[in-house]
């Protein structure tokens, strides 16, 4: 997986743009240098569908779907569609998948997650397709490690970034998604950075992962301490973030992907990506 580059870029926009702006985003990327863009399933863009609008519009660029929600997508129908842009675009696409979409009560993650993939293994592809998983826990991490790639993490901190590369080993691929803010005042960036964790820290499965690093109830309360919200979301100027941006490549990340909030309504990250791209594509 070294052909994605150390940093990729991530965003939840495209879920709301139209394909005409997502074309023109993805091909300045392109020529910027970027390697990689990863974009989620959560707004009702169907994921592959929204891959193949994304590599149709690039020569080079790396598409991952980061992550396609395995309850949306019967295991026979994610292999088709995973092994037809594995044919169209050889070496580009990418499929991550996670535990996501229609809710299944008392079915566990990890089980779910296993019978997936044995069922897209008992398919064939003419075409290699790569996959990864979302990963948090050791077992998660461990089954990414053996049935996949590798895995990508979510909001998460530099320690559980050197954690997950203890537990994948020296040659499993690590991917850590990591929020930035362009904004030195302090108050002003946690104000925004509370905003934008506020799902992430009122959910039973985020909160449980975060207690799992350490975190306490405390940090948990409140919006979110000042100590946890520094450490899921990098804010300051260019120099300050691309600083942190680097501990989790030094921690064990193979690839570290660049979500960019405090976007005003109606505006593209666009200009933030180009200041991010001349300071980590050198």
């Amino acid at each position: 997986m070294d052909d994605l580059g150390t940093f990729g870029i991530y965003t939840f926009d495209f879920e709301h743009q139209p394909a005409a702006l997502m074309r023109e985003s993805v091909r300045e990327l392109e020529e910027q240098g970027w390697r990689a863009f990863w974009f989620p399933e959560v707004g009702g863009r169907e994921a592959f569908t929204q891959a193949a609008v994304l590599l149709a519009a690039t020569e080079r660029l790396r598409v991952v779907n980061g992550i396609t929600q395995i309850w949306s997508h019967p295991a026979h129908s994610a292999h088709g569609a995973a092994a037809l842009l594995a044919d169209a675009y050889p070496g580009r696409h990418v499929l991550g998948l996670g535990f996501g979409g229609e809710p299944h009560p008392g079915v566990k993650p990890l089980t779910a997650m296993r019978e997936y993939l044995d069922e897209l293994d008992a398919r064939e592809s003419a075409a290699p397709i790569r996959r990864i998983l979302a990963a948090y826990g050791p077992k998660m991490l461990e089954l990414a490690r053996d049935r996949a790639a590798g895995a990508q993490t979510y909001h998460v901190n530099v320690e559980h970034t050197a954690r997950a590369r203890e537990t994948l080993g020296p040659d499993a691929f690590l991917a850590v998604e990591h929020t930035v803010l362009f904004e030195t005042d302090p108050t002003t960036a946690r104000a925004v950075a509370r905003e934008h964790l506020h799902t992430y820290l009122t959910t039973p499965y985020n909160i449980a992962k975060f207690r799992r690093l350490g975190y306490t109830e405390d940090d948990l309360a409140r919006g979110g301490s000042d100590r946890i919200v520094d450490d899921l979301v990098f804010w300051g100027d260019l120099e300050a973030i691309t600083g942190k941006l680097r501990r989790h490549v030094e921690a064990g990340a193979d690839h570290v992907v660049v979500q960019v909030i405090g976007i005003e309504p109606g505006a593209t990250a666009r200009p933030f990506w180009r200041e991010l791209g001349q300071a980590l594509l050198r």
